[in-house]
Order: structure tokens, then C-alpha cells, then sequence
């Protein structure tokens, strides 16, 4: 809470002095001996000694929030080699060793349909394999990767952008709740700080540093997204893209990171293959479990004789796929009539076999 004092000043400090306490008790003209530190700074160590942390160890007991320490065995193993990671986490939930075997997928916050689909996809088929997903809770593909690992019943890890006394955005205050009974929301910053835009490159070098290895689903070409990609690629982590369409705005970070060098995923057994040593022993048991989830999800109308599906409704299921379709589209699609259509899409959506989107549009 010292001003001025980031991670990488932090272990400079430590390293000269020995240890936090002494740096406490250092004079202002010793601290400015040490690299990259200033009058300025060593005033903001200096009056550091006065604060009284109290009410913030108060707080984070109160909102079932506890602190570990870079030093302490409990911090993730992989973030602590970073020359920048965090001397303190704030922890809602469970940090756990099985967490070293952790994907982060991330994307764009405006993003398609499709993009959430393959995002929640992914982690739900990462996290029956028992890796942890780690993702930023941010609106958009963040969402979807958090959701996926949890019906899995799997691991999951939020970084905050902001300090765990807030939830941002404020609408995923049910899905951080669940996050912290089904793994950890994490933060470096302090209770009570703001989701501001200066603390987001932060919050994604973490992102990068508590994985293997980084898929981005769906990334413009100005997302934060690709702040992640560069941290990881910094810090010799794997980085994985999702291809799109090519005339789809969302898609064109992943394509860049593509001709960059990123590995193209397509399938489950694509990110199997580039972990090597840690994905080959996994690789049968996740690609058949893709196999039965992709049978679920993409179920032949053979298969489906108890759904007792009408003509019509027959040839409206297959005229539809993951692409979102407009009732119009439809129409043309069958050479059915308007009425028919609109009747079969209703029994449709009951049978839960059709979803409605904004705009008469609609998807398997």
C-alpha cells in the first residue's frame, strides 16, 4: 500500500535491504541507492510507516478474503517466477496445487455468439480434464469460459481489474460468488479499489502468469485480450487462437496472432498437442469426452425420434447450426410457409432444442 511501489520495485527493495521490515526503517537517502527509486517514492515508503492496515485486514476477513504472501508455499508456483508478480494476492476461495495445470481463455467482452459458444466449449472440456480455467470475468468470453468450467464441475480462477470489495462488472455478482466456491477470485490491489482501465494490463500479465498457456476465442484487433497473448508470449507461455470468420471484426486479434506465430486451435486434441509432455497422457480421455459432448450437442435427427418432432419441425432443425439465423432466412430455407415456421420454432424453443436471440434470430 506504500505509494508508488509496483511488484518489480518491490523486490528491488527486498533484495538490497533484506527484508520488508528493514525497508520500513530505511532513511530516505538510503532507499534512493536502490535502482529506480526516487525522492518521490521514498517519501511514499517513508510515510508507508504511518499507515495502519488494520482496517483492511478487518475488512478482508469480513468478506471471507484472505492474503498470501509471494514467500508463502501457498502462492501459485507459476505466477512467483514472473519479475514483476505480485508480492501480495488477495484470495476469495481456494488456491490448490492441481492450479499449476491451468489454460486461461480469454477474449473480447463485445463478441458473437459463436465466440461465447467455443469459449465455454473449450473450458468445459479443459476443466473435465482436470485443468483449471483462468479468465478475467469481464462481460463477453470471460463469462462464457468461467461458465463452462463450472458446469463441468471443473476449477476456475477469476483476476479482478479492481480490488475484491467490488465486483466488476456488477452483474456477474452471482457468477464471482460461485467462482469462489468453485476455485478463487484473485487481486493484487487492495478491498476497496475501482475497476479502472490503468489496472487492466496488470490483472492480464497475472492471467498469463498463472497458466501454461493462453487461447484466445475472439479478439478485435484493439482487445485487451491481446495484452494477455503479449504477457504470455513475454513470459514463455504458450498462445493459442480460435479462427473466425474473416469478414467478423471479432476475429481479427485472433488472426493476427495466428500469422504471428499462435497456434491455430480447432479442437480440443489441437491444445493437447501443443502442451506436449503435460497434454499427451490426457489426450484419449479428453478427445473422447469431446466426442460424447459433441454427440449431446450436435444430436442427429435419428436420435432425437423422443423429441416426436413434426415435418416441419424436422426441416427447421436442419436448416438451423451454431450460426444465429434470422426467421426470414428460415423461411427461404425450408420453402415452408411463415405460419408454419414461426409455429415450429415455438415448439422448438419448448422442446429446448432452439434458442431466440434479439432481432427474430435464432440458433440450435
Amino acid at each position: 500500500m506504500a505509494a508508488g511501489v509496483g511488484p518489480v520495485a518491490y523486490r528491488r527493495l527486498v533484495a538490497h535491504f533484506g527484508s520488508a521490515e528493514r525497508v520500513l526503517e530505511a532513511s530516505t537517502h538510503e532507499l534512493q541507492k536502490v535502482k529506480g527509486i526516487g525522492s518521490k517514492t521514498a517519501a511514499g515508503i517513508r510515510a508507508a510507516r504511518n499507515l495502519d492496515v488494520s482496517q483492511e485486514l478487518a475488512e478482508a476477513n469480513r468478506l471471507g478474503v484472505w492474503l498470501v504472501h509471494i514467500d508463502d508455499p501457498r502462492y501459485p508456483a507459476p505466477l512467483r517466477v514472473l519479475e514483476d508478480a505480485p508480492p501480495v494476492l488477495y484470495v476469495k476461495g481456494t488456491l490448490v496445487r492441481g492450479d499449476a495445470l491451468a489454460v486461461a481463455i480469454v477474449g473480447s467482452r463485445r463478441c458473437s455468439t459463436y465466440g461465447q459458444e467455443q469459449a465455454s466449449r473449450f473450458a468445459h472440456l479443459l476443466a473435465s480434464a482436470g485443468f483449471t480455467i483462468v479468465s478475467g470475468m469481464a462481460r463477453g468470453i470471460d463469462t462464457a469460459a468461467h461458465r463452462g468450467a463450472l458446469a463441468a464441475g471443473g476449477r476456475t480462477i477469476a483476476v479482478q481489474g479492481c480490488g475484491l470489495g467490488n465486483v466488476f462488472p456488477a452483474e456477474n455478482a452471482e457468477l464471482f460468488e460461485r467462482i469462489a466456491q468453485q476455485g478463487a477470485c484473485v487481486s493484487e490491489l487492495p478491498l476497496t479499489y475501482e475497476a479502472l482501465a490503468q489496472n487492466f494490463p496488470g490483472r492480464n500479465r497475472i492471467i498469463a502468469g498463472l497458466c501454461l498457456a493462453v487461447l484466445v476465442v475472439e479478439a478485435s484487433a484493439t482487445s485487451g485480450a491481446l495484452i494477455t497473448a503479449q504477457a504470455a508470449i513475454d513470459n514463455n507461455r504458450d498462445v493459442m487462437a480460435v479462427p473466425g470468420r474473416i469478414d467478423s471484426g471479432f476475429s481479427r486479434g485472433c488472426h493476427r496472432l495466428i500469422r504471428d506465430g499462435a497456434r491455430l486451435v480447432e479442437s480440443i486434441e489441437d491444445i493437447m498437442d501443443l502442451l506436449g509432455p503435460v497434454g499427451q497422457p490426457l489426450a484419449g480421455p479428453v478427445t473422447e469426452h469431446a466426442r460424447r459432448t459433441d454427440v449431446v450437442n450436435q444430436e442427429p435427427l435419428f436420435e432425437m425420434a423422443r423429441f416426436n418432432l413434426s415435418d416441419v419441425e424436422k426441416k427447421v432443425y436442419e436448416a438451423l447450426d451454431g450460426e444465429p439465423r434470422h426467421v426470414e432466412e428460415i423461411i427461404a430455407a425450408t420453402d415452408s410457409g411463415a405460419g408454419q415456421v414461426s409455429s415450429a420454432l415455438i415448439q422448438l424453443r419448448l422442446k429446448g432444442l432452439v434458442r431466440q436471440l434479439p432481432g427474430n434470430v435464432f440458433l440450435r
